[in-house]
């Protein structure tokens, strides 16, 4: 492997690991953000709706922008906005601001998601193995930073513009610089083309759809899943479980430290026994560990659940991202592009979900809903064994050193 290909690999790392940090940064100051804007309970849901909203319209938009464009140069600048936008939710006192900032955030999410999970797929495939897991263990990473940075700036009463400022002084430059190695990859040569009903390419939008359909549910029930995890734990040890205020702040970054754990570790499985084996076994944990959830009788027992709930979804969506890329070896960015938009349709469906049922029914009943659809990827599994499914362990294609840019329509 050459040290082009390498310096990329490292760079987009690094991409992975900043945007894990800005978005840690947002969404565990919310309570300080509506009090220095004076949001209404009433109109905080409608603020919070609207980023993964824009970030579904960035993701449609990156599709378009990338078919005249390298992936590489809409992730260098949209990662410095996502960056520029964080601070302008610090510096603002209207709530006109702050919408606009948020606003600006959710679209350059929308277009750096897409692009770095782009790049991913492309750099696995000159790699030749798995190695998807490992940038989104980079990102787990970024988000634990993320974490204990707002913990400081919370615990000794920094404001937001004041937390936010220096780590952007500090990442955007950083970004800036390591975008220089981003590495473009090719496309696989000789791909055959896929052949729809009578015989029509699989690159038409119809069967596209249907191609990347059970790539896309088993995207929504991943991010249900975390939702859940992110905006009940808390919730749910202290109210349902009868948890301390303090022991109730501790799931959420066990979870993070899971995931980053089991991302860590992810791509060594997919080498050894292929994603779709990985991909259930993923499936099944996860649902084991909401099962614990809802029968605890304590927290502690609780936190269990959780810890497995983490160990599970953790490899579920690198995997979906590197199987659409294997569905469509040839036009991969823009297959990404549309199923990234079902990152955010499951982290908007899964809180209300959950907290409509645990107030009509009860929370411990609630938790089974979640279960129930990570299971349901079990149904799908067969999705992640397109060719080529397994790398390593005398599955591993022939490694190349193409670089260059492939196609991107569907």
């Amino acid at each position: 492997m050459t040290d082009v290909v390498r310096r990329g690999r490292a760079s987009l790392a690094f991409a992975f690991l900043v945007q894990g940090v800005a978005f840690a940064l947002l969404v565990t100051r919310i309570p300080a953000i509506q009090d220095r804007y004076g949001i209404s309970d009433g109109l905080l849901p409608v603020f919070l709706a609207a980023v993964p909203v824009l970030a579904g319209v960035g993701s449609v938009c990156t599709e378009q922008l990338v078919k005249r464009v390298p992936p590489s140069r809409v992730l260098r600048w949209s990662q410095p906005v996502v960056l520029l936008a964080l601070v302008g939710v610090g510096a603002g006192d209207r709530i006109a601001q702050v919408a606009v900032a948020l606003g600006v955030f959710g679209l350059a999410v929308g277009a750096l998601d897409a692009s770095m999970n782009m790049l991913g797929v492309s750099l696995q495939r000159t790699y030749g193995r798995s190695i998807m897991l490992g940038f989104h263990a980079a990102y787990s990473l970024g988000g634990i930073v993320g974490a204990s940075l707002a913990w400081a700036g919370a615990h000794w009463h920094l404001s937001l513009f004041v937390s936010y400022l220096p780590v952007v002084a500090v990442l955007l430059p950083a970004a800036l610089v390591g975008s220089r190695w981003y590495v473009d990859g090719g496309a696989p040569e000789k791909q055959p083309t896929r052949e729809g009903a009578g015989g029509a390419p699989a690159e038409t939008g119809p069967v596209v759809f249907r191609l990347l359909l059970p790539l896309c549910l088993v995207m929504t029930f991943a991010y249900i899943g975390d939702s859940t995890v992110s905006n009940w734990s808390a919730k749910y040890l202290q109210d349902v479980l009868g948890s301390s205020e303090q022991l109730a702040t501790v799931p959420y970054n066990v979870y993070m430290v899971t995931t980053l754990l089991g991302r860590t570790i992810g791509d060594v499985g997919v080498r050894r026994f292929g994603a779709a084996a990985v991909v259930r076994l993923g499936a099944v944990v996860a649902a084991v560990g909401f099962g614990v959830v809802a029968v605890a009788p304590g927290p502690w027992a609780g936190m269990l659940g959780f810890t497995l709930v983490g160990l599970g979804l953790c490899v579920i969506v690198p995997q979906t991202f590197a199987a659409a890329g294997r569905l469509f070896p040839g036009a991969s960015d823009t297959a990404i592009a549309r199923l990234n938009i079902f990152n955010y349709v499951g982290f908007l469906i899964g809180s209300p979900l959950v907290g409509a049922l645990g107030d009509a029914w009860n929370y411990r009943g609630a938790m089974l809903v979640p279960m129930v659809l990570v299971l349901l990827t079990l149904r799908y599994a067969r999705s992640f064994t397109a060719e080529p499914d397994r790398y390593g362990d005398g599955h591993e294609r022939p490694r190349t050193a193409d670089v260059g840019r492939g196609s991107n329509g569907l």
